[in-house]
């Protein structure tokens, strides 16, 4: 008896283009297509509850993405994320309000902005690591945040500034769908980029110094260039999820960007697995989406224990720090591990070697 799941017999490749495919089995592609053509339906068949969901999972799996980039793949640790989102939704807002450019110009533009920031307090990664390097990223965040609540000619200080949804032409971004199409377009270019970038001798680079950094040295990689270059390109993706995410909920303001989300960026990553583009979206997902279901599981348990809603944000904080506890210990490679493992055992099924 053959395995449905098995999928490698019998393929064969004869150019160096199939060879160097992303997807090389022509199997696996289809059903990346028939996952990619599942998201395209999904706004149709859903409400716009679900959907406003979806944006957010969409919109933190950009950022996670890019903190994976720098601190899953490079090895270089950050508690800023917060930071930079902010610097890219304030970027976009003064692009957008102030200059009066058009979203598809400021979009790029704030990552760009948040990458140039992001190089800026990448520098110290020459001579700092580990617990030292995080230091300097937490400096990063409180300067950054220090920033935009008291330089109220730029920013408008603790009231924050007002955003508007994008158009194309007589198009408004206004509706959860169109929106919902906007960031899932963002987010495939993201992945695809992700997932590209390490096949190539940046990537490679990135892995190297992650890995070794001296032996990376040793073997003529500039540690400074590509630690920058790790901090700017993270810090772009991270500025794009901060530019989105300014433009769909039409307001940002200080508190939107504090240490509180850094530390839940870096448990996406950590729950979705390090050095995993996947796993990135994984993790995004799993923590945009935990708060409502615990949400839910109070609503049924009030009927019991009514004072249980009283303490809803005490016990979302103990779960949330009860699952990171759990997955480092029991599963420190996150949801990517899961999922290969899951997949391992459906190429083997139904035996047991």
């Amino acid at each position: 008896m053959s395995s449905p799941f098995v999928s490698e017999c019998g393929e064969f490749r004869t150019t160096y283009r199939e060879d160097m495919a992303l997807y090389k089995i022509p199997r696996i592609r289809y059903r990346v297509y028939a996952l990619l053509g599942c998201f395209l339906l999904l706004p149709w068949v859903v409400s716009e509850y679900v959907t406003s969901l979806a944006v957010l999972c969409a919109i933190a799996s950009i950022g996670a993405i890019g903190l994976n980039i720098l601190t899953g793949f490079t090895g270089q640790i950050s508690i800023g994320v917060g930071a930079f989102l902010g610097v890219g939704g304030y970027a976009s807002a003064l692009l957008t309000t102030s200059l009066g450019l058009s979203f598809w110009i400021s979009l790029p533009l704030a990552g760009i902005a948040t990458a140039l920031v992001g190089a800026l307090f990448g520098i110290p990664s020459l001579r700092l690591k580990g617990l030292y390097l995080a230091m300097a990223t937490l400096a990063a965040q409180v300067i950054i945040l220090y920033a935009m609540n008291h330089w109220d000619g730029l920013t408008g200080g603790t009231a924050g500034m007002i955003l508007s949804r994008p158009t194309l032409g007589s198009f408004s971004f206004d509706s959860e769908m169109s929106y919902y199409y906007l960031t899932l377009a963002v987010l495939v270019v993201t992945f695809v980029f992700s997932a590209n970038l390490f096949r190539s001798r940046t990537g490679r680079a990135f892995v190297a110094v992650r890995d070794r950094d001296l032996a990376a040295e040793v073997m003529g990689i500039n540690l400074f260039r590509y630690k920058v270059l790790a901090f700017a390109t993270s810090s772009f993706f991270i500025g794009i999820a901060g530019a989105l995410m300014g433009h769909y909920t039409l307001v940002i303001s200080p508190e939107h960007f504090d240490i509180g989300v850094s530390i839940e960026y870096l448990a996406m990553i950590l729950i979705g697995g390090l050095g995993s583009v996947v796993g990135s979206i994984f993790g995004a997902v799993f923590l945009t989406l935990l708060p409502v279901l615990l949400r839910e599981l109070m609503d049924l348990l009030a009927v019991l224990l009514p004072q249980v809603t009283e303490h809803y944000g005490a016990i979302r904080q103990i779960i949330f720090g009860g699952i990171v506890i759990g997955f480092l210990i029991y599963e420190p490679e996150g949801l990517a591990k899961m999922w290969r493992n899951f997949k391992e055992k459906c190429k083997l099924w139904p035996f047991s070697y």
